[in-house]
């Protein structure tokens, strides 16, 4: 599991802090271990990026193992990388993350292989109230500005528009009461609102 996968997302107090970390294995000092201070509280892991041969080194295999924490562990040594100039001189390493304490371990050739990748340390987040309050001030500042125009009431809207309908249906009335019945209302379309020819009586 990778320490990304264990921040628990809605968790404001702690940020990840990372830092570029490198080794040196050769046939002078062939183990190195990574570990932290037992004050630092905070959450460690080390992210393996490349593992390499320096110019160097020679034609020979070289093999770099991780050797299991001394805590009473009868585990054998994990192989990392086998590395030979002529053929494989670089690997990439993608997903190996490690907690300290790591000891590496040059189980043959004579280097110098490089390892290196990124420490990341969990540290408080002490900005994170500070940031918070400058928020909660920029939103209220916000808030009357973005105010919207008066609305009127649901009640007089629908007043206002039984008005206008009322008035229209009124008209309508008029026009019926002043034509003949021998003259027909025109329909839509049809020569509505042309002056009409007034029929001959006779």
């Amino acid at each position: 599991m990778s320490l990304m996968d264990s921040i628990d997302i809605d968790s404001k107090s702690e940020k990840p802090v990372s830092l570029i970390w490198g080794c040196e294995l050769s046939s002078e000092r062939d183990s190195y271990t990574f570990q932290v201070p037992e004050e630092w509280q905070c959450e460690q892991q080390l992210a393996l990026r490349t593992i390499c041969l320096g110019e160097m080194a020679r034609d020979e295999f070289h093999v770099v193992e991780i050797v299991p924490a001394e805590e009473g562990d009868a585990r054998a040594p994990v192989p990392l990388a086998t590395l030979k100039p002529s053929v494989l001189p670089m690997a990439t390493l993608v997903g190996v993350e490690l907690t300290p304490p790591v000891t590496f371990h040059l189980r043959a050739g004579s280097g110098p292989v490089y390892i290196s990748g990124q420490h990341v340390s969990m540290m408080p987040n002490l900005s994170w109230d500070e940031e918070e309050e400058e928020e909660e001030e920029d939103a209220e500042e916000e808030e009357p500005a973005e105010e919207s125009p008066e609305k009127l009431p649901k009640g007089q809207a629908a007043k206002k528009g039984s008005a206008a309908k009322k008035r229209r249906l009124e008209k309508e009335d008029e026009l019926r009461n002043n034509v003949s019945p021998e003259d027909p209302l025109p329909s839509k379309g049809q020569g509505a609102g042309r002056g009409r020819k007034a029929a001959a009586k006779k």
